[in-house]
């Protein structure tokens, strides 16, 4: 696929890729529309839009899969898909493997903790893998990618920087393209530079807590992709609960404390044009939505 290529040749490149997270269709036409060179599906926000639950793998990867391979649909930017711990162990990770490239990802994170996994973002303490099964599940993907420009990124969420170091290394030799640590594991970008020398592998990033304190150029410095994964989330749950609260309590639009899309907009984001010219072209005598352009 094209945007397999187009991921695989910016890292080859040594291009910083910028990134933000999406938890469905929309907000990942809202990231492509911002101008982002790829985007993140982010589990914590799936969990969050489909569920209403917590990022504790209550979800399946069929769930996940099928999210997806919407945003897939919807985009034509370079989709890095949350695949969790793979769901099992690593004969259960090459058939996730398998079903993610198949639905058009450019690329698939696959985490070390045990199942089910446990957000760092939330949780205090996360438990590990043995490093043993973490490098199966990752010769266990890059054996079941079909397609070679597919990036395989493996994250480790170990608690120091030694093992986290240690851990990278032997993903790598397994063939990980990418890897990628928590930002709890380290207090500052000296030690984050330290991991990016000793991997020899493009860095990613999921630029959260202190990592948000860093440059543009400090980020590029440190990685090879730099996400963004729940500013869209938390921006929208924002947003509705101080215009719903403030449209409870006045029963009116009138003065809603934040501004919303305009209807237009709104409408040419999700592409109402371009299916009225199918429809005019193939269905001609079907009503009309609104005015057609001139031929």
């Amino acid at each position: 696929m094209q945007q397999r290529k187009l991921l695989r040749q910016k890292l080859n490149g040594g291009s910083l890729i910028w990134s933000a997270g999406a938890y469905d269709a929309l907000s990942a036409k809202m990231i492509e529309a911002a101008g982002f060179d790829a985007l993140l599906t982010t589990g914590f926000g799936i969990s969050a839009s489909m569920l209403g639950q917590p990022d504790v793998e209550l979800y399946t990867m069929t769930e996940n899969l099928n999210v997806v391979r919407q945003i897939v649909a919807a985009v034509e930017i370079p989709v890095v898909a949350d695949c969790d711990t793979g769901y099992g162990n690593a004969v259960n990770v090459m058939r996730t493997v398998r079903e993610f490239e198949q639905a058009g990802v450019a690329a698939v994170i696959l985490e070390d903790q045990v199942v089910p996994k446990r957000c760092p973002a939330i949780a205090n303490v996360v438990e590990v893998l043995p490093m043993n099964e973490g490098v199966a599940k990752i010769r266990a993907a890059v054996e079941a990618r079909r397609d070679p420009d597919l990036v395989i990124i493996a994250r480790t969420d170990a608690p120091t920087e030694a093992e986290s170091v240690e851990r990278a290394r032997a993903y790598v030799e397994a063939g990980a393209d990418m890897v990628q640590p928590i930002s709890k594991t380290f207090k500052d970008a000296t030690m984050l530079g330290r991991f990016k020398a000793a991997v020899g592998v493009p860095v990613s990033l999921q630029v959260l807590g202190w990592l948000e304190e860093l440059t543009p150029t400090q980020l590029a410095e440190l990685s090879g992709m730099a996400t963004f994964p729940l500013v869209p989330l938390m921006t929208v749950a924002h947003a509705l609960r101080v215009n719903l609260d403030a449209l409870m309590h006045a029963k009116s639009t009138a003065n809603l404390p934040l501004p919303r899309m305009e209807h237009k907009p709104f409408a040419d984001l999700l592409g109402f044009a371009k299916i009225q010219d199918i429809q005019h072209r193939l269905l001609p005598e079907a009503p009309v939505w609104g005015e057609r352009k001139a031929s």
